[in-house]
């Protein structure tokens, strides 16, 4: 079995500047709920592209949205490049859920490169009853916000389950930013989040209040893990989070970076270039960068084509030929 180790509108703005010809580009960066490791990715990407702008002239900045949102908006040209779960971006590549990307086949979709590994995490309260994946029935459940990857990866597991939201005493639509609040004042039981670990919001979660990790580990949940490249088993290591000493089973996607064609080649190889020119420091911005290693992020969980920037980098790199 497969198993996972541990932008707003383009805006192109022409300075008249006195004695000077160059031109500053602007690009902006979808991400996720600011206690997720999206924004993380995002903001790490821009302050890296932002200390060279003296040199390649662009600016970057990031935005919070999610997976669907941030895979939309680049084909909406709201958005220059986006983070999205590996599922989704196949999905939205290959013209497979309508109901989420209803413009049919995004053929213009380009990966960039590939990021973390993404757990689908269950976090209860102490106090609910919940020991078992199956005993979320009943429950008041934090679903996500629409237009999150994880709001919509969990849609496919109720499919999968047999569940609709009426199985659910409430099914909540709460940001990732909220969701940490409401289960410890006791306004929900538990939370559904898809996420690179650590994650703020669940360590907001188990420390604030008297809560566990759920394993989601049946048989529905591992045919559905082998079910295609973009889903794999996963761990989340015992001791991460207070309350669950044990290595939690689950199953999980890949967080990926992703942009269009309709961004510039130059653009996306000067982004490109910043990351992996300064793949040291990049690994230092947050914990779950820590494992990563290049060649794997030119490749893995990676269904759209390659954008034409990054693959002038990585070939200058000799990563590919």
């Amino acid at each position: 079995m497969k198993a996972f180790t541990f932008g707003a509108l383009t805006a192109v703005a022409m300075f008249a500047m006195p004695l000077q010809a160059s031109a500053e580009t602007f690009v902006t960066i979808g991400t996720g709920g600011q206690t997720g490791v999206y924004y993380q990715v995002g903001g790490a990407i821009c302050r890296l592209v932002n200390r060279g702008t003296a040199e390649h002239d662009i600016k970057c900045t990031h935005t919070t949205g999610g997976s669907v949102s941030n895979i939309n908006g680049i084909r909406a040209g709201d958005l220059d490049l986006g983070v999205a779960q590996s599922d989704w971006q196949f999905h939205a590549y290959n013209g497979t859920a309508p109901s989420k990307f209803p413009d049919g086949k995004f053929s213009e979709l380009r990966a960039v490169f590939s990021v973390h590994p993404e757990p689908f995490t269950v976090v209860a309260r102490l106090d609910s009853g919940i020991k078992t994946f199956e005993d979320l029935k009943g429950k008041r459940v934090n679903m996500g916000n629409p237009g999150s990857g994880a709001r919509a990866t969990f849609e496919v597991v109720m499919e999968k389950m047999g569940w609709t939201t009426s199985d659910f005493a409430l099914a909540a639509e709460l940001k990732s930013s909220e969701q940490a609040a409401a289960l410890c004042d006791n306004k929900i039981d538990a939370i559904v989040f898809t996420v690179g670990h650590p994650a703020g919001t669940i360590k907001e979660a188990t420390t604030s209040c008297d809560s566990i990790l759920i394993n989601v580990n049946n048989d529905i949940i591992k045919k559905l893990a082998n079910s295609a490249d973009y889903y794999a088993m996963a761990t989340i290591p015992g001791g991460m989070y207070t309350g669950t000493p044990d290595t939690i089973e689950t199953f999980g996607v890949g967080a990926t970076f992703v942009s269009s064609t309709k961004t510039s080649a130059d653009v996306v190889y000067q982004i490109t270039k910043a990351v992996f020119d300064n793949f040291k420091r990049f690994k230092k911005m947050h914990p779950a960068f820590a494992n990563l290693v290049e060649t794997d992020m030119i490749k893995n969980n990676l269904s759209a084509p390659l954008h034409d920037g990054a693959v002038r980098y990585y070939k200058e790199q000799g990563w590919i030929k």
